[in-house]
């Protein structure tokens, strides 16, 4: 059972987190949206299947470690041709839906592999953002929350 000068301090930390978050342009909020892929280019990207899948983590932006849930999480997959893209959630990160796909290449030297799982091209990167959620909730559903999920399908 938590104490309340537990509760207290979890909630000071978590309301730092969004603060943090979201002052920094990490939150994805109010940004513009850059596409790489879009039209057929994008169907093809969300009907290809996936290989490998790696979960990764990285510091909140504003931060310089990984704490437990004092991080942010996606994951990365790899396709048939080789290439990789980060499948991750946040609030504002999306227009339809708050878990997004990008290209790996954009993801900094920040992010750390946490689990590794090989899907031998069961599973499509539509799946994956299909099980990532497409409304994102702090509380209820996170990004580690949907990149769990992700990983478990």
């Amino acid at each position: 059972m938590f104490s309340l000068n537990m509760f207290l301090f979890m909630l000071a930390v978590t309301l730092l987190t969004v603060t943090v978050e979201s002052s920094t342009g990490g939150g994805g909020g109010g940004c513009s949206h850059n596409y790489d892929v879009s039209g057929p280019g994008l169907t093809r990207l969300y009907n290809a299947p996936v290989y490998l899948a790696e979960r990764m983590k990285r510091p909140l932006a504003g931060t310089a470690v990984i704490i437990g849930p004092i991080s942010h999480s996606g994951v990365r997959v790899t396709l048939a041709d080789g290439s990789r893209w980060l499948i991750h959630k946040g609030g504002g990160y999306g227009v339809s839906s708050q878990t997004v796909v990008t290209d790996a290449r954009h993801m900094s030297p920040d992010w750390r592999l946490d689990k590794t799982k090989n899907f031998h091209g069961r599973k499509t990167v539509s799946d994956f953002v299909r099980v990532g959620g497409s409304e994102y909730s702090f509380w209820v559903d996170n990004c580690h929350m949907g990149s769990n999920r992700m990983m478990n399908q």
